[in-house]
């Protein structure tokens, strides 16, 4: 008997605390609610507690249902605060200070979103003014599930002042305090964004399976964890060995290979993660080859060898000879004396024996700037930053997974957003895209369908606002083809939506940085969007956008919206540059161009009788396009065929 009381006790006892009044966690003090729409404000509470809001001299109240859910709406308000807003159920109470009402953005994405502001252009001078901003800052906790998730795992709101504004997202930052000088209110950032993520981990599992295109795959999603780690490694097995039988070779045994020996292991690239590179979440060691082709010359000189910024522990050979061993320090040069390349085929193999040290690096690869990996010699220089190198994981050596978002879809949907839902906001801003470029044509799916999906979850056509890719990447032209421009003009495509706008960047990336440094500019041209489209502000202005090409006479004719005020050439010579022409034969060549009636583009090329397509910046860093409107803004790119592309096939599993 005795312990049926000291049971039933502790059952009251749990009861209790289970009983008490909880608020989600995306409110606090120093919150930025929305002006003049509907504020929602949710949580918990014992089943058919009332709970009652105030705040700004108004007054609602609502009961939880019998799961203890509750939903309190309170009327739109004008901008304003600080204010007070208490929330009170029987002896319970919480108390917010320093409540303002502004606009509210959502800002979502991959790493160029989640980039801080203390690692782009112009941090110190912001960081001197920040706490004249009127700009708040909520950074959502990065989290993975499975199952949608009812809160967030923690968070908070933070003014802008010196000791904060470097956690803030550059964008949203530079975004913001646009707006806010703009609107004169006080603007919220909701900061939901993890670097490197795919975009179906956003996207709702409901949305992907009532999707006719992404069903398929949806149904054979993981269910758990375990699932996941069998899939994973099954995906290893197969990217390594193609269903044949696993060879463990010794590194000795690898570097007396031919150069001809690795041309069976699949493709890679330096610098890069093997993230990236179809070994998304392996970590464990392997090796890394590239053939470097020398004339005879060569064998008979010094050269230097440098391998960027990695600073992983690796084993280097040069066809059979060990150059180094072990621990390697950021920044390796190694000094190679004469007779250390032959004539003709040479084997350059890396061992990866470690990870990188540098906690922000994903996993296996080679780190560091495209400019920075090279073999040089007196008179000549070979470049080592390319796609000529071949990846093989070591499975005799002990290796795991990271769970990571990429592993299946949803998952970051489920932790990251849906606990938001149904939060005011004025819309969302996104950054995102570079995960997908394999699947490029596939985005002109998966990407509406979460704007759209997100669009339904809060029951209102929000404003979307979205960031074009930058520059980065080779400079190949249309005929080798570009999984960056396809995801370009999927990204344009999307904006057959209502209700959407894009930022175009191509010309303030960076070739050698995916993560390239002006944040500025792209937050500048988010908010000229945003004051035009949804604030209905004169006076900002976009980039222009294809709009029809029409050939005659062995040239086309091409002319573009927002383009009519006129088009500069960025070019101290007005060389127009970043044009194709091709015929019926399908084969591209680069076009002589010129503007013709302040707003058109005449594009002719000799080798081009009779040209049927017309393209513009369609290669992964299209740093050469140096088209623009006169307000500065570079035209975006296109082209006017639909002919096959590398992404096609490629689809989301």
């Amino acid at each position: 008997m005795r312990s049926f009381f000291i049971t039933l006790f502790i059952c009251c006892l749990f009861l209790q605390s289970q009983a008490q009044l909880t608020i989600a966690r995306i409110f606090g003090d120093h919150m930025v609610l929305q002006r003049n729409q509907d504020v929602p404000v949710w949580g918990w509470a014992d089943k058919g507690a009332k709970v009652i809001i105030n705040i700004n001299g108004q007054s609602a109240s609502a009961k939880a249902d019998e799961q203890g859910n509750w939903r309190v709406i309170l009327k739109p308000m004008p901008a304003g605060g600080p204010y007070i807003m208490k929330v009170t159920s029987g002896k319970e109470k919480v108390i917010y200070s320093d409540v303002m009402l502004g606009e509210v953005w959502l800002c979502s994405g991959q790493s160029n979103m989640e980039l801080p502001l203390k690692s782009v252009l112009g941090f110190k001078a912001e960081q001197k003014i920040a706490a004249q901003q009127p700009i708040r800052h909520f950074k959502v906790p990065n989290k993975m599930s499975l199952e949608p998730e009812k809160d967030l795992a923690g968070g908070q709101w933070v003014k802008a002042d010196t000791n904060t504004v470097a956690d803030f997202t550059a964008v949203g930052y530079f975004f913001a305090k646009k707006l806010a000088q703009q609107l004169h209110v006080t603007v919220g950032l909701i900061n939901s964004s993890w670097g490197g993520t795919q975009v179906e981990a956003w996207i709702s599992k409901d949305a992907l399976l009532n999707n006719p295109e992404m069903t398929d795959a949806a149904k054979k999603l993981p269910a758990t964890w375990d699932d996941v780690k069998k899939r994973l490694d099954g995906q290893l097995r197969n990217y390594a060995y193609r269903g044949k039988e696993v060879v463990n070779y010794t590194p000795e045994q690898l570097a007396a290979q031919p150069a001809s020996f690795f041309d069976a292991w699949q493709k890679g690239n330096a610098p890069g993660a093997w993230e990236w590179q179809g070994l998304y979440s392996y970590r464990g060691q392997g090796y890394m080859q590239r053939t470097v082709k020398l004339d005879s010359v060569y064998s008979t000189r010094k050269s230097t060898l440098r391998l960027g910024q990695s600073d992983a522990d690796m084993a280097i050979y040069i066809d059979g000879k060990l150059i180094s061993n072990g621990a390697m320090p950021a920044n390796a040069q190694f000094e190679l004396p004469a007779g250390t390349w032959k004539n003709g085929d040479n084997s350059l193999l890396i061992q990866l024996q470690s990870q990188q040290k540098n906690p922000a690096w994903f996993g296996v690869g080679l780190n560091g700037a495209g400019n920075d990996l090279y073999v040089s010699f007196p008179d000549t220089t070979v470049n080592l930053a390319d796609d000529h190198w071949h990846n093989m994981p070591d499975l005799s050596k002990p290796y795991h997974f990271d769970y990571l978002p990429n592993n299946t879809g949803y998952t970051l949907y489920n932790a990251m957003i849906n606990p938001l839902i149904p939060y005011a906001i004025a819309g969302a801003t996104w950054y995102q895209g570079e995960a997908n470029v394999e699947r490029a044509f596939q985005y002109r799916t998966s990407f509406p369908l979460m704007i759209t999906d997100w669009r339904n979850k809060w029951k209102k056509d929000m404003p979307f606002l979205f960031v074009q890719l930058a520059s980065f990447g080779g400079f190949q032209g249309s005929d080798k083809g570009s999984n960056w421009a396809e995801l370009r003009e999927s990204q344009t495509m999307t904006l057959s939506l209502p209700n959407t706008g894009m930022a175009v960047t191509t010309d303030i990336g960076d070739a050698y940085n995916v993560h390239p440094r002006d944040k500025y500019d792209v937050g500048l041209r988010l908010a000229n969007k945003a004051l035009t489209m949804t604030y209905h502000l004169p006076g900002f202005y976009e980039s222009p956008q294809f709009s029809a090409a029409v050939f005659k006479n062995g040239y086309a004719e091409v002319s573009f919206t927002h383009a009519d005020s006129g088009l500069i050439i960025k070019d101290k010579y007005n060389y127009l540059k970043g044009f194709e022409l091709a015929g019926a034969d399908h084969k591209f060549y680069f076009a002589q161009a010129t503007i013709v009636d302040g707003n058109k583009v005449k594009v002719w090329c000799d080798q081009v009788k009779q040209p049927v397509a017309v393209r513009y910046a369609w290669t992964d860093a299209p740093i050469d396009a140096n088209l623009f409107n006169k307000q500065g803004f570079p035209v975006n790119s296109f082209r006017s065929d639909n002919w096959k592309g590398l992404s096609d096939n490629k689809k989301f599993e």
